[in-house]
């Protein structure tokens, strides 16, 4: 009998998901296998295998979702914030800043793109390609938020800000320092003052 094609979009295949992505979340992709998510969510090894076809998928699954959750949630708040008045420029810089940083209180275990890199990178895995584009996603914020601004130098910037918060994410995470989103902003506010 001939393999059906993995179809996630079933009923099953979204329980299956949000076990798995809890999952992969809390205890890490490699300290969760199929047995644990097919049991938590109520199915057989088999049906997780019909829906994504792989544990490899599923974790691409896993890393896609989350990427379109961050980029909704981030972005309704960004919008909100121009809304309210944040002027192009560093405003608004600081304002992406800021709203990184609630999200970074919700979710104590860090970034999850960072996290997946740590165990998937350098090898042929499907997630790489979505770790990939939320970090290249958080960049081109910056970047365009400078550009927008008509700020000189916006991609030089842009990716200077974007490491700036890379590593309060992280820094905030390992609680190594736990003002570090505080830094940021002020490293980002000196960084982007206007020369004397």
């Amino acid at each position: 009998m001939p393999r059906r094609s993995p179809n996630p979009h079933t009923a099953a295949g979204e329980r299956i998901l949000a076990t798995a992505s809890r999952l992969f979340y809390e205890r890490g992709i490699r300290g969760v296998g199929v047995d644990l998510i097919a049991d938590e969510a109520g199915v057989t090894k088999k049906t997780l295998y019909d829906r994504f076809g792989s544990k490899d998928e599923l974790v691409a699954a896993y890393l896609t979702r989350r990427r379109e959750r961050w980029n909704a949630w981030f972005g309704e708040r960004l919008a909100a914030r121009v809304a309210a008045g944040a002027r192009p420029g560093a405003e608004q810089v600081l304002a992406a800043l800021e709203i990184s940083e609630e999200w970074a209180q919700d979710n104590t275990r860090g970034c999850a793109f960072v996290n997946a890199h740590a165990e998937i990178g350098g090898i042929d895995h499907p997630g790489n390609a979505v770790v990939l584009a939320d970090k290249q996603y958080m960049l081109g914020v910056f970047t365009d938020l400078l550009r927008q601004a008509g700020h000189p130098g916006a991609e030089r910037l842009g990716a200077q800000v974007h490491l700036l918060y890379e590593g309060a994410m992280v820094a905030h995470t390992t609680r190594a320092q736990p003002d570090a989103f505080v830094t940021a902003r002020e490293a980002a506010r000196a960084l982007l003052a206007p020369p004397a």
